[in-house]
């Protein structure tokens, strides 16, 4: 009978202390994954998605946007480091110097070749595992937005959205309505 390898434990300041390089590091399930810096056309599309947001949640004092690097600190298996999380503001004791402390109430990952896999997969569920509620994957060549309710279904697919993505982050709160399109723009694939 296989058994399966022990996961590593990395202290916070392990991690701390990885080359700051220009590549992004995580710790995901124990393993040390590092990714290139993001090409223009996935920060090309994270500007507009933060200008989106960014005002309504301000607007209604729904919380806080965090645009990556940020360091979601999950268990001494599990640093990652999403391209965009949002906390409710009744949750930003989760927030801490080093980084969140907890599940965000939205993590958004924008795939890049090198980590379209991992997102889709083993990112997808140690953010399931540890409890993040809602799930975005931006998928710049499909032209669109995957949606996963990892609360409701932490092993379900995605919703997929072409046209507009509604988005209630608290709720029975307001509602926004993002133009995926408009997101997309005309960044070059």
């Amino acid at each position: 009978m296989a058994t399966k390898p022990a996961l590593q434990r990395w202290t916070y300041d392990e991690y701390a202390r990885l080359p700051d390089d220009g590549n992004r590091c995580e710790i995901i399930a124990g393993e040390l994954c590092v990714s290139p810096s993001p090409r223009p056309n996935h920060q090309a599309v994270l500007v507009p998605l933060i200008l989106a947001m960014g005002p309504f949640i301000r607007e209604h004092r729904l919380g806080t946007l965090y645009p990556g690097p940020v360091d979601l600190l999950f268990a001494a298996t599990d640093y990652l480091v999403p391209d965009l999380a949002f906390v409710r503001t009744e949750r930003e004791g989760i927030v801490s110097s080093r980084g969140i402390e907890g599940a965000p109430d939205l993590v958004v990952e924008i795939l890049s070749p090198s980590t379209a896999r991992r997102d889709r997969g083993l990112k997808r569920e140690r953010y399931a595992s540890f409890g993040v509620p809602l799930y975005w994957i931006l998928d710049l060549d499909r032209r669109r937005v995957e949606v996963f309710r990892l609360a409701h279904d932490p092993h379900g697919s995605a919703e997929v959205v072409t046209e507009t993505l509604e988005w209630r982050p608290v709720p029975g709160g307001p509602s926004l309505s993002i133009s995926v399109p408009s997101i997309m723009g005309t960044t070059a694939r």
